[in-house]
């Protein structure tokens, strides 16, 4: 995302799209996880900011990468969550360096 992209607040739609997760499954991750708590308006829209976004990340690295069950997330995060958020950190990372890599892979195929 670029500055100019970035709002104050997003939907639960926009926040699904980011994650890469379901509506449905970030609802009931609420749930689970207290500190996520999206402002809500008068029309009960979520309304998510980025560091609720960044802690969504951060649990689903949990589940969905790392396949911890969600209870064992709970006790992660509750127990170390400075370590769990750099963790996050440095995978988002490496996949990031990953998909340039793959990028510059199939650029140099091209011209071989």
């Amino acid at each position: 995302m670029s500055e100019k992209n970035l709002k104050v607040y997003y939907t639960i739609k926009d926040v699904a799209e980011i994650v890469g997760v379901t509506e449905p499954t970030l609802r009931f991750w609420e749930t689970e996880f207290p500190h996520i708590k999206p402002k809500t308006t008068a029309n009960k829209v979520r309304q998510y900011t980025m560091k609720e976004i960044d802690d969504i990340k951060v649990i689903y690295n949990l589940i969905r990468v790392r396949g911890f069950k969600i209870a064992a997330a709970k006790k992660m995060l509750h127990a170390n969550r400075s370590g769990v958020d750099r963790t996050d950190k440095v995978l988002r990372k490496l996949q990031d360096v990953k998909t340039e890599l793959t990028a510059l892979k199939a650029q140099l195929d091209i011209i071989v």
